[in-house]
C-alpha cells in the first residue's frame, strides 16, 4: 500500500513539473527505451543473455538513438502533451519507431555490426510498446484519476452532437460521460469514445448503476416538439437535464459545445416556432428608415436585432431608459460591425408622450415605418399607477400616431396583448383602448396605415414566470404561483417578434392581427415540470420529503385565470398559416376623441375613480375582479386636488392649451 501512495506522489510530482522538465525526461527515458529495445531486440532472436561489447554493435544503437530521437523531435512528439494525447500523437509514435527500425538495420549493415536480420523486426515491437505503451499507460493513468473528481453524466444523444460534446468533457474538469442513450435503434448496442450507446428503456437502470445525478441533452436541431416528447419521458427520473448550447452558436463561436446550460422552457411547450416569411419581412423593412419605440425593453429590443437582418437604411432607436437604450444600441453595433452591414443606428431618448418630440424625429430622420414597443404592460404594476398606465399606454400611443401622421409615415404596427381581449385589468383596457384609436385614426385618414398585433406571454421578457421560477428553484423555493388553475399561452421573444414583423406587414388599415399560439399551459403544471427537470422533487402532502414547495399566494390585483386572443368567434385567414386577423368592434374617430378628452380630463385631476368609470363605460368589455388598487389614491388625500376650484383651474389650462 506505501508503494503504491509512493508511486501516486512521485507521479503526481512528475505532473507537476514545468513543462520543459516534462520534455527533458521524455527524451531521457526513451533514450532508455531505445538503447533497452535494441538489446532485448537481440537476447530474444539469440534465446540468451546478450552482451554488447562488440564496438559496430554499440555504434548502431549510437547511431540509432540519436537518429530516433531527432525523429521523435521533427515528428513533434515531445511537445504533444501525454494527458491530452490524440490519435496524431500515436501516429507519430509508430511512425518514428518504423524510422528507427529501419535505421537500426541500415546501420548495423553499413557498419557490419553481427547483428541478426530478424533483430529489427523485434526492436520494432519492442520500441512500440515501450515508446507507445508507456504514454498510454500515463495517458490512462491521468483520466483515471481525473474520473474520481469529475461529476458521472449521461448523454442523450450518440449523433454528431454527442460525440463532439463527449471529446469536449473528457478533456474538462467537470464531467465524466459514462453512457450513451438514443432513441434511434441503428446507433443502439455501437461503441463511440469507449461508451456504448443504450436504449432509453435502460436509463433507469443506467443512473442506479454509474450513480448518475445529471442528464445532458445533445439531441443537435430537433424540432421542440420531439423535445417535448424526449423530456416527458425524462420528467419522473431522479436526475437534472440539462442542455449544450445551438450548434449554430458553436459553429459560429458565439458559444462553446461544452457550455451547459438549464433546459429552455420552449423545449416543454412542445409547439415548434413559426417559420418567417422573408418576403413579408422586408416589404417594410429594407431600405426603409425604420423606428422602434421602447426600443430596450424585451420585445422592442429583440426587434431591433431582428430588423437589421433584413438592412433597413437606418434605424432610430427611441427609450426613455438611458441605461436600456446604451445597452441595445452597444448591442447592436457589434452585431451590425460582426455581420458587415451598412446599416445606420441613431439612439433617440425621450418619452412617448411627448407629442411635439416625437414630430421633430419622425420628420428629421425621415422614417417610414414604426414599431411601437413602448408601453407599461406589468399588470399589478399598472393597477398600483392607473394614471401613469394610461397615460403611458393610451395617450403615448396616440401621441405617436398622431405624431406618425404628421410626419407622413407609412406604417404604424402597435404591439398589443391578449390581455386586451375583455380585459380585467387597466393593463388589459388601456391596451384595448390603443387598438381603438389607432383603428379611428386609420378611418379619419390614409396616409399612414395603422394595424396592431396581439399575442400572449412570452418567455423571458420582464416579468415573465419562467426566470421567476428558476431562480425559486435555486434557492430552494418555495415557487410562488397565484393560482392552481391558472393557464397562459406562451411564446418565445424571437418568435413574438417576427409575428409583429410579418403580420405588421399584411394589414391594410384598423387591422389587429393574432397568433394561433396552440393550446394554453398551466403554469402550476409549467413549475413542477421545471422542478423535475431539474433533478428535484415537487414537496406537497403526497411527498412531505420532497425538495421544493409549490406555494399559492392568490390571483393578483386584475389578474385573471385564463387569457383571450379574440374578442370575437370568427377571425380571417392571412398569407401565413399561423396568423389571423380579428373581426371586432371598432368606433368612428369622433367618438375615440370625445372618450380621449373626458380620460385626459380625469387623468389631470388624478380622479382614478373617473379613469376606471371611463374605460368601463367605453365599449372595451373591461370588468375589474378588483377594487380600485392605486397605491397614491389609496392614501385617501386627494380632495384637495379634487376640489372645484382646482378642477376649473385644471380645465382653464386645458383650454388655453388648446387655443395655443
Amino acid at each position: 500500500m506505501n508503494g503504491f501512495r509512493l508511486g501516486g506522489f512521485l507521479f503526481s510530482y512528475f505532473l507537476d513539473l514545468p513543462r520543459y522538465q516534462k520534455r527533458v525526461f521524455s527524451v531521457f527515458t526513451d533514450s532508455i527505451f531505445v538503447f533497452s529495445a535494441l538489446w532485448l531486440s537481440i537476447c530474444l532472436r539469440l534465446e540468451a543473455i546478450y552482451i554488447p561489447s562488440d564496438k559496430l554493435v554499440l555504434g548502431s544503437f549510437l547511431i540509432t538513438t540519436v537518429v530516433t530521437l531527432a525523429v521523435f523531435v521533427r515528428l513533434g512528439l515531445y511537445r504533444a502533451v501525454i494527458r491530452y494525447l490524440s490519435n496524431h500523437a500515436l501516429i507519430a509514435v509508430v511512425s518514428g519507431v518504423s524510422v528507427s527500425a529501419l535505421v537500426f538495420s541500415a546501420s548495423s549493415f553499413l557498419l557490419k555490426a553481427p547483428v541478426p536480420r530478424s533483430s529489427p523486426f523485434i526492436y520494432w515491437g519492442i520500441s512500440l510498446l515501450l515508446i507507445g505503451g508507456s504514454r498510454m499507460m500515463v495517458r490512462s493513468y491521468v483520466h483515471q484519476a481525473q474520473r474520481k473528481l469529475k461529476e458521472k453524466v449521461i448523454i442523450y444523444g450518440a449523433g454528431t452532437s454527442g460525440i463532439q460534446l463527449a471529446n469536449a468533457l473528457f478533456q474538462g474538469k467537470e464531467f465524466q460521460p459514462v453512457a450513451y442513450v438514443d432513441d434511434n435503434k441503428s446507433r443502439q448496442g455501437n461503441i463511440f469514445q469507449g461508451l456504448r450507446v443504450h436504449s432509453p428503456v435502460e436509463l433507469s437502470k443506467l443512473i442506479v448503476k454509474h450513480g448518475v445525478n445529471k442528464l445532458l441533452l445533445a439531441i443537435g436541431s430537433a424540432p421542440h416538439s420531439q423535445r417535448s416528447l424526449i423530456l416527458r419521458y425524462l420528467e419522473p427520473l431522479p436526475v437534472q437535464v440539462q442542455t449544450i448550447p445551438n450548434m449554430a452558436d458553436v459553429i459560429s463561436g458565439r458559444a462553446k459545445i461544452e457550455e451547459i446550460k438549464d433546459i429552455e422552457v420552449e423545449d416543454l411547450l412542445g409547439r415548434d416556432p413559426i417559420k418567417p416569411s422573408n418576403k413579408l419581412l422586408e416589404n417594410f423593412i429594407k431600405s426603409k428608415v425604420v423606428m422602434v419605440t421602447g426600443a430596450g425593453g424585451s420585445i422592442g429590443s429583440e426587434l431591433c436585432r431582428q430588423i437589421i437582418q433584413h438592412k433597413p437604411k437606418s434605424l432610430v432607436l427611441f427609450e426613455l431608459s438611458e441605461f436600456n437604450l446604451y445597452a441595445i444600441h452597444n448591442e447592436l453595433l457589434m452585431l451590425v460591425n460582426e455581420i458587415g452591414l451598412n446599416v445606420d443606428i441613431m439612439p433617440v431618448m425621450g418619452s412617448v408622450q411627448k407629442e411635439h418630440r416625437l414630430e421633430v424625429i419622425l420628420t428629421s430622420f425621415g422614417v417610414q415605418t414604426i414599431y411601437h414597443a413602448a408601453a407599461y404592460k406589468h399588470v399589478p404594476l399598472v393597477e398600483h399607477n392607473v394614471v401613469e398606465g394610461v397615460r403611458n399606454n393610451v395617450f403615448g400611443t396616440w401621441y405617436t400616431a398622431e405624431a406618425a401622421i404628421k410626419a407622413k409615415v407609412e406604417t404604424f404596427v402597435l404591439i398589443s396583448t391578449d390581455k386586451a381581449v375583455r380585459p380585467t385589468n387597466v393593463m388589459g383596457a388601456s391596451k384595448r383602448m390603443a387598438e381603438l384609436v389607432l383603428q379611428g385614426l386609420s378611418q379619419r385618414q390614409a396616409g399612414t396605415r395603422f394595424c396592431m398585433v396581439r399575442f400572449g406571454n412570452v418567455l423571458g421578457s420582464s416579468g415573465s414566470v419562467v426566470p421567476l421560477f428558476r431562480e425559486q428553484i435555486k434557492k430552494s423555493g418555495p415557487i410562488t404561483v397565484t393560482h392552481p388553475d391558472i393557464i397562459r399561452y406562451f411564446m418565445t421573444i424571437p418568435e413574438a417578434a417576427q409575428l409583429v414583423l410579418q403580420a405588421g406587414n399584411m394589414g391594410h388599415g384598423g387591422d389587429v392581427f393574432v397568433l394561433d399560439m396552440g393550446e394554453q399551459v398551466k403554469i402550476a403544471d409549467l413549475a413542477r415540470k421545471m422542478v423535475h427537470l431539474m433533478g428535484l422533487e415537487v414537496k406537497d402532502e403526497k411527498n412531505p420529503d420532497g425538495d421544493i414547495e409549490i406555494a399559492y399566494t392568490g390571483l393578483r390585483p386584475g389578474e385573471k385565470l385564463y387569457e383571450e386572443l379574440l374578442i370575437g368567434d370568427d377571425p380571417q385567414g392571412t398569407d401565413h398559416p399561423r396568423i389571423m386577423k380579428a373581426r371586432e368592434l371598432s368606433l368612428k374617430w369622433t367618438e375615440v376623441e370625445e372618450i380621449l378628452g373626458r380620460l385626459d380630463r380625469a387623468c389631470h385631476i388624478f380622479d382614478c375613480d373617473k379613469v376606471r368609470d371611463i374605460l368601463q363605460s367605453t365599449p372595451l368589455g373591461f370588468t375589474p375582479n378588483n377594487a380600485l388598487e392605486d397605491l397614491v389614491w389609496k392614501q385617501g388625500r386627494c380632495d384637495a386636488i379634487l376640489r372645484p376650484d382646482n378642477v376649473r383651474k385644471i380645465e382653464r389650462v386645458e383650454l388655453y392649451k388648446a387655443a395655443d
